[in-house]
């Protein structure tokens, strides 16, 4: 059972400066709602409903989110239009509980992940990164990777294929498919934005992972590797060596929004969706 699922939301989104300055990157907006607010919900489609939130300097906005604000409901009173546009995040803070805690250095994903031990506890828990933004028709992402988690009860990470002159963006995979559709893989190792040449395959992570709690272990022990940093690629290689991986070819569609180009591509695809669905 995931009953926990934690959001890495320490970092700076150098990408997007000046507009993320002062502002969280997950809290862009992709039409109305920020960009973890889509995250959020999504752990909700997975029947998720305890969020592990790791933050930094400047990122209150994140906690005033998902908080009651009794000034801007009070003035909205007695006005079901304007009632009607928090509705949303309504739901969302009346069946979720958040914790937080801060990631003190920008260290990597990998630190990030184990900055967040004290909240997730000795449990298995899903990882989504706000900046990776999904849409499915059907099942969200994550609830189809619990999916797979229920049935080989290790750590899962999300696939997709790309490119293979863009693998040195992404942890690209080795393995073997495990199931008659294709869609999973037992894998055998993986590398962190290697060079085209060298990549194994042109199968990519990206931000969805389930993790089982041996991760903060071995993430102590991982020590820093390429740019510096503590890669979660790395520590879920080693459990890869002894076949506790799984990668899973989620059925959906993924926008980087951490990129400007994913980010006005999530913008469009949305606006359109709302525009056809009236």
């Amino acid at each position: 059972m995931i009953n926990k699922c934690l959001f890495p939301a320490a970092g700076y989104g150098t990408r997007f400066l000046p507009a993320t300055k002062a502002t969280p990157k997950e809290m862009l907006p992709i039409l109305t709602k920020p960009l973890i607010q889509y995250g959020v919900e999504e752990a909700m489609d997975a029947a998720i409903f305890s969020m592990a939130i790791v933050t930094g300097r400047g990122k209150r906005a994140i906690e005033d989110h998902f908080d009651i604000s009794y000034e801007l409901e009070h003035q909205l009173e007695g006005k079901p239009d304007k009632e009607a546009l928090l509705q949303d995040i309504r739901n969302i803070i009346n069946k979720c509980t958040f914790s937080y805690t801060r990631q003190k250095q920008m260290l990597g994903l990998g630190h990030a992940i184990l900055t967040g031990e004290t909240l997730i506890g000795n449990e298995p828990f899903g990882v989504i990164l706000a900046d990776d933004l999904c849409f499915c028709e059907q099942k969200s992402v994550l609830a189809q990777m619990v999916e797979v988690y229920r049935k080989y009860q290790c750590c899962v990470v999300a696939i997709e294929e790309i490119d293979k002159n863009q693998t040195h963006k992404y942890g690209i995979i080795e393995g073997k498919y495990i199931d008659d559709t294709n869609d999973i893989l037992r894998v055998s190792s993986m590398v962190e934005k290697p060079d085209p040449k060298e990549a194994p395959s042109n199968l990519a992570i990206i931000g969805r992972y389930i993790l089982t709690p041996e991760i903060f272990d071995i993430l102590r022990k991982t020590k820093p590797g390429r740019g510096g940093e503590i890669q979660i690629t790395d520590a879920l290689n080693t459990l890869a060596k002894e076949g506790k991986v799984v990668a899973y070819k989620f059925k959906g569609k993924r926008f980087d929004c951490g990129s400007v180009d994913g980010f006005v591509e999530a913008t469009k695809f949305f606006y359109d969706l709302y525009k056809n669905r009236g």
